[in-house]
C-alpha cells in the first residue's frame, strides 16, 4: 500500500538540501526504489518535504541510507516524519 511521508526539518535551506541530494546521487541513491513523488517546498531556512512512497518497507529501507547523511551535514528534525496510508491516488 501507498503512503504519504511529510518531514518537518528545522532548519533545512537550499544549500543543505542540494548537499544531501548530491551526496545520494553520487552514493548511486537517488532516486530511491519506491519513490513515486518528491516536493520540496516552503522558504529557506524552513524547508519541508513531504513523498508518496510504494511501500512503507521502502520508505524505511531508504530511511537508513539517508539518515547518516543527514546527521553528518547537521539536518536536524523536529520530530520523526508523519506517515499515513493513501486511501487514493490520483494523476493527470
Amino acid at each position: 500500500m501507498s503512503i504519504v511521508v511529510r518531514y518537518q526539518p528545522t532548519n533545512l535551506t537550499r544549500q543543505l538540501y542540494d548537499d544531501v541530494k548530491q551526496r545520494m546521487e553520487n552514493a548511486g541513491g537517488w532516486p530511491p526504489d519506491g519513490l513515486e513523488m518528491h516536493v520540496l517546498f516552503g522558504s529557506d531556512g524552513n524547508l519541508r518535504v513531504s513523498e508518496i512512497w510504494d511501500s512503507e518497507e521502502e520508505f524505511r529501507a531508504f530511511g537508513e541510507r539517508i539518515r547518516p547523511v543527514l546527521d553528518e551535514l547537521g539536518v536536524q528534525m523536529s520530530g520523526e516524519p508523519e506517515v499515513f496510508e493513501v486511501h487514493e491516488l490520483e494523476k493527470r
